[in-house]
């Protein structure tokens, strides 16, 4: 179900990251992984919806 009051992020070339935390797989395990660790690190984040999707 979509919030019609819920506000979308579209990053730009030069905007900051949103702080979130998210679930991701590290050393072959899922952790948790919270952004605020990496403030003042340079971070290259990839997202693949459809990855670990079971059909």
């Amino acid at each position: 179900m979509n919030d019609p009051n819920a506000s979308v992020f579209c990053a730009g070339r030069g905007d900051r990251a949103p702080v979130f935390l998210a679930d991701a797989v590290i050393d072959q395990q899922i952790k948790k992984v919270n952004l605020e660790n990496y403030i003042g690190k340079w971070v290259l984040l990839f997202f693949y919806p459809s990855d670990f999707t079971f059909v």
